[in-house]
């Protein structure tokens, strides 16, 4: 739950930057155990009972650290033949070194991946098939699991997406849309909805023009909303930038330039988002933590630091297209797989699974801000009715059920087309093109990318 030089427009480049809050930049920790590695103590057993060490492998910040440590601990007190190896990795170095430890067959037993990674992955035959696993274990039940995680980790042998399971959902990430109850109060305006559907562009559009404020020295103080998300506009207008089943680009059609220039106006017509410069003196989320934007997406794990915030706040659904009456946002995820090379598969899952799908981690997570739970009872039991904000919190579950779609790059191997559109686009952040001259040009041009590593 990651990218590429867009600046309005700050999705998929904060599901990193934003996960860093769930799960940024970090530093080596690693839980030492007395046994070898990959010794099963010279007893030569094969039982559940037999001594193992299993590596795993993530990234992670202070917090996410501290939360699977102690779950980790957990972890082995309850299975003293156990033991882990916890290593954590910065997550600008993950998949670089992921990738060499593959290489040099040190692939850790249990390790993070997600998105075009765990495509990579499970096509090029790196993960262990958990099918049989997950059918055989009794502590898994996976009708208690939101089937829109577990699919994003089955793999048919071409597609991403069904048949058997290659890795279990460390989240499923509902990219929410945030607001500053207290700016909506002060212009004396009603909060956004939470019923996808009844918000629309315009209405936005009219709420962040009241909210936007000028300073006495003709600055933009307050914004009324920023870092809108194109996906959402995209997928809410009627279009895509990829039919997967045949391998085309398909930016270059009316509805997707609309939706495209639909969020660049925001700045450049009607100045209430911020512009490239004013991302360069202060990005987004420092303003709207700072009180001064009304309007920004927000992920689950955002909710630790928006506790603190000095004003009020909650989520509402996706503004929708006034031409189609429809809204969208992206569900992101990051997933628990298990090295094909593993000696212990058995082990490996369990540990997978029970930082998956225990009871106790999962609620350690929504606890703590963490994530929406991965048990579907938890999550529409006392996870709902958690004091804290968000109070209308039923908004995440509405994206996991309803309109949350994977990211763009779930379907690709490799995604430099992807990080290539990122990186031109801001000829239209910055109105140098519009958004309809770009997609017909761009369009070939990712096209033969997209050809090159993925068709």
């Amino acid at each position: 739950m990651v990218w590429k030089g867009k600046w309005v427009q700050l999705s998929l480049t904060m599901v990193l930057s934003f996960m860093l809050v769930l799960s940024g930049c970090g530093s080596s920790n690693n839980t030492a155990a007395p046994e070898d590695p990959k010794s099963d103590g010279g007893t030569g057993e094969t039982s559940e009972n037999a001594k193992s060490q299993i590596e795993f492998m993530g990234w992670g910040g202070d917090t996410e650290k501290a939360v699977f440590q102690k779950l980790i601990d957990s972890y082995m007190k309850k299975n003293p033949n156990k033991k882990v190896k916890y290593t954590v990795v910065p997550p600008a170095e993950y998949y670089q070194k992921l990738d060499t430890l593959i290489a040099a067959n040190k692939t850790p037993d249990v390790f993070y991946a997600g998105g075009a990674h765990f495509n990579k992955l499970v096509s090029s035959d790196v993960l262990l098939n958990l099918e049989s696993q997950l059918n055989s274990s009794s502590d898994v039940n996976p009708d208690n699991v939101w089937k829109q995680g577990l699919d994003r980790y089955r793999y048919d042998g071409s597609n991403v997406g069904s048949g058997d399971l290659y890795g279990l959902p460390k989240d499923v990430g509902p990219w929410a849309f945030a607001y500053n109850k207290a700016l909506f109060d002060k212009a004396g305006l009603p909060y956004p909805s939470a019923k996808a559907g009844e918000y629309t562009w315009d209405d936005m559009v009219a709420d962040a023009k009241a909210i936007t404020v000028v300073n006495e020295r003709g600055k933009i103080d307050t914004f009324g909303v920023a870092g809108y998300s194109t996906e959402s506009a995209v997928w809410a207008n009627g279009a895509d930038w990829l039919d997967p089943a045949i391998g085309k680009i398909t930016i270059d059609t009316p509805e997707f330039a609309e939706a495209m220039q639909f969020v660049a106006d925001l700045s450049l017509v009607h100045k209430v988002s911020p512009s490239p410069d004013d991302e360069k003196a202060q990005n987004a989320y420092a303003r709207f933590v700072a009180g001064k934007v009304a309007m920004f997406p927000m992920g689950p794990w955002d909710q630790p630091g928006f506790w603190d915030l000095p004003f009020e706040w909650d989520i509402a659904a996706w503004p929708a297209s006034p031409n189609t009456g429809k809204t969208a946002t992206w569900l992101g995820s990051l997933g628990f797989v298990v090295s094909k090379k593993t000696e212990y598969p058995e082990d490996s899952f369990a540990l997978a699974a029970y930082l998956s799908l225990d009871p106790e981690s999962q609620k350690e997570n929504y606890m703590l801000g963490q994530a929406v739970p991965n048990l579907m009872d938890m999550a529409k039991g006392e996870f709902l009715d958690m004091e804290k904000a968000p109070q209308t919190r039923q908004v995440f579950l509405d994206i996991i059920e309803d309109y949350g779609r994977p990211p763009v790059e779930v379907t690709s191997k490799n995604t430099k087309w992807l990080d290539t559109f990122w990186q031109d686009a801001s000829q239209v952040w910055t109105g140098k093109k519009s958004a309809a001259e770009f997609v017909k040009e761009e369009q070939p041009k990712l096209q033969k990318l997209y050809d090159e590593s993925n068709k």
